[in-house]
């Protein structure tokens, strides 16, 4: 077995010296520095690697611990990294690298000179080295902890000195690595195109040629049978911008996607992810197991949970996540306390907020795993998963750092006719969903707006009384969005509103902004049905809900106080939507702090209030006998 000892400076002079050309980064997009406070900045984007110069000095060493991770089967380990350093000073920092060479000899072949090392890859994550120890600059010694996830590659750690922003090798360490990194992972359900189908992806380090992909699964208790499944993945060139395509990019793996037909209503089934390798053994992971969904119009308790813009979060400190996703880990936390009382889950989109550092996307599955792998995990598209310059994007920024929809729609299954074009429809029990991308043109004429008012008449409302809009940009109504504090994109109230009240839409749900805010039932900005929390009969007009709080930086209302909102809170949470049968719906915010009630209301109808006539929303009739 090839030893794992330290490696020695000498090692590491030629190491560098040997190095060939990487690609140059002028746009500086992964470079800037950006100041600021819990801005929402993507902390990965603070580093400038590409501007990384030797300082290695032969006293300094760092060496991390155990050699070899998850050997009781898991797959995230915690790992001691010891520090020493002859010259410390405070704005030292170690950085994780994964694959554990990240010299230039894994960068693509460029004309462009640049100071050595050479580095082209960005780390997947970092801590100052004073972190857990404020003497560290007296001592010069340190000692930190990091948990890492199963990334199908091995890791190194990196002393540098100059601070983000103009850094300095000063010493590298031994490697470390899985026990098996090409291990099946990150389980995530989703709802197939029929109510009786249920779709598994996972990630693994295994091609098809090397193994071959399946799912064995059967209900609880029975025999057990095998689906196979099919595999994708995405490579540097197929990123749309920096940083992405440049110090962002990381080998995603291999995805795989199952589909389980058949299914039983309301039945509990079990499942574990395998791999046949091609010398006919078999590479598994642990058992997973989750209930299917009821048949549409099914008479029983059903549970949702909607939130957008959470992102991801590090439990052991790293890359200052604090001021980042601060309530990632609270949200999700909260879900997996209650995952027993959750039937399924919406995320409407701003996903990971990897903004084009690709590692990050590993990370976002292994921390919503247990979500993920019991209920299905819907995702909407959001401006940072789609938006790109010239990508065929509505909005022509770069929020999604150059991914341009290409993770979003490979990493996560949704029953859409073009995972390019993110909309879908998809039922669970008494209810039916419309989700919309906000990020492709959604106007009146459009191909999405055909979409959206078919998707619309589509809901059978004697079997599934509540319908739900969601998207993740605010087409409706907030007021934090614009400086008048009317309304969120004024195009998308004008062209969508007719549509949610010719259906009778009951609520509509946006993210984007990142608090919470409910309005009264509103259609053309003004209350359609008095009170606020319980509403009975015929209800006249559409609640938009904001629940763009599940996990980043918050954002602030606007000073105008408008008629239409009921209640706003600027905090992290999540919204849960209880339907106990044909006419009884329960609305409830929770906060993520504590999973708390802050917010409610009922709705109480039955069939003919539903089908009753309501304000440019009545069917035409006849005065002819």
């Amino acid at each position: 077995m090839r030893s794992l000892s330290f490696l020695s400076m000498e090692y590491l002079f030629l190491l560098m010296s040997i190095l060939s050309q990487c690609l140059k980064f002028g746009s500086g997009t992964a470079a800037v520095v950006h100041a600021g406070n819990g801005d929402g900045v993507q902390p990965l984007s603070k580093i400038a690697i590409h501007k990384a110069v030797y300082a290695l000095h032969e006293n300094a060493s760092v060496k991390a611990h155990p050699l070899v991770l998850g050997t009781k089967g898991g797959d995230s380990d915690w790992v001691t990294v010891e520090i020493e350093c002859p010259k410390p000073s405070e704005d030292d920092w170690i950085a994780v690298f994964s694959p554990a060479n990240f010299s230039s000899s894994i960068c693509q072949p460029s004309d462009d000179m640049e100071q050595f090392p050479h580095i082209c890859s960005a780390p997947i994550k970092y801590k100052y080295a004073n972190d857990s120890d404020a003497d560290y600059k007296k001592t010069g010694k340190s000692s930190l902890k990091f948990q890492l996830i199963n990334q199908r590659e091995d890791f190194s750690f990196a002393l540098f000195s100059g601070g983000l922003s103009d850094p300095k090798l000063v010493a590298v360490s031994n490697v470390i690595s899985f026990a098996n990194p090409k291990a099946p992972l990150y389980p995530r359900l989703s709802q197939g195109k029929s109510w009786n189908e249920m779709t598994v992806t996972w990630t693994s380090g295994y091609n098809v040629i090397e193994a071959v992909p399946f799912v064995e699964w059967g209900m609880k208790g029975e025999s057990q049978s095998r689906s196979p499944a099919g595999t994708l993945t995405f490579h540097q060139n197929d990123m749309c911008a920096p940083p992405a395509r440049t110090v962002g990019w990381r080998d995603p793996g291999f995805i795989h996607t199952s589909f389980l037909k058949d299914l039983w209503p309301s039945s509990v089934y079990t499942y574990k992810l395998g791999h046949k390798l091609v010398d006919g053994s078999y590479v598994w992971s642990k058992s997973y197991s989750f209930k299917s969904s009821p048949y549409p119009g099914q008479d029983s308790l059903q549970r949702v949970v909607i939130f957008g813009d959470m992102g991801k979060a590090e439990r052991d400190g790293s890359n200052e996540y604090s001021n980042y996703q601060p309530g990632s880990l609270n949200t999700t936390d909260q879900l997996i306390k209650d995952l027993k009382n959750i039937d399924i889950v919406f995320h409407i989109g701003d996903i990971t907020y990897a903004n084009g550092y690709i590692s990050q996307w590993d990370q976002f599955t292994s921390q919503v795993e247990r979500i993920a792998s019991t209920v299905p995990y819907m995702i909407a598209s959001g401006n940072h998963e789609r938006d790109a310059p010239n990508s065929g994007s509505f909005y022509d920024g770069n929020d999604s750092g150059g991914e341009c929809g290409v993770i979003a729609e490979t990493m996560f299954y949704v029953p859409a006719e073009n995972r390019a074009k993110f909309w879908y429809s998809t039922d669970y029990g008494m209810f039916h969903f419309c989700i919309a991308d906000s990020e492709h043109d959604w106007r009146e004429g459009s191909e999405q707006y055909k979409f959206i008012e078919k998707c619309l008449a589509s809901a059978d409302r004697r079997k599934q009384p509540w319908l739900i809009f969601v998207a993740h940009r605010v087409l409706g109504f907030s007021s934090s969005y614009w400086k008048d504090a009317s309304f969120g994109e004024p195009m998308g109230r004008e062209s969508l509103q007719g549509l949610w009240q010719k259906y009778k839409v009951d609520i509509a749900f946006f993210g984007h902004i990142h608090n919470y805010e409910r309005t009264c039932p509103v259609y053309q900005g003004q209350c359609m049905h008095v009170g606020k929390s319980h509403y009975s009969g015929t209800v006249n007009g559409t609640i938009h809900v904001v629940v763009g709080g599940g996990g980043s930086h918050l954002s602030a209302f606007g000073p105008t106080q408008t008629s239409w909102s009921l209640y706003k809170d600027s905090d992290f949470g999540f919204v849960k939507l209880t339907a106990y049968n044909h006419s009884s719906l329960l609305f409830e915010y929770k906060k993520s702090s504590d999973g708390n009630v802050y917010d409610s209301f009922t709705i109480s109808r039955d069939y003919r209030d539903v089908l009753a006539c309501v304000h440019d929303g009545c069917e035409p009739t006849t005065l002819g006998s």
